[in-house]
């Protein structure tokens, strides 16, 4: 499922990433991989903030539709 729909406050493991390189290696530096770890603290109109590791992200809904969960 997208990042989005993601249920709120619970820890996912991120499944697969559908973006082209140079976004793949944005969210890398910003420790957004594959079978990492990201909880979403709100959703909105498809944006997400999200905690990843010890920080917060907002994310905009073209970035949170390409983060696939499971």
């Amino acid at each position: 499922m997208p990042l989005f729909l993601a249920p709120l406050g619970q820890e996912v493991t991120i499944v697969k990433i559908v973006a082209d390189d140079k976004t793949k290696k944005h969210l890398s530096n910003l420790g957004i991989l594959p079978q990492g770890r990201i909880t979403v603290l709100s959703a909105s109109g498809g944006s997400a903030v999200c905690r990843v590791k010890e920080g917060r992200l907002a994310l905009d809904r073209d970035v949170a539709a390409r983060i696939y969960v499971g």
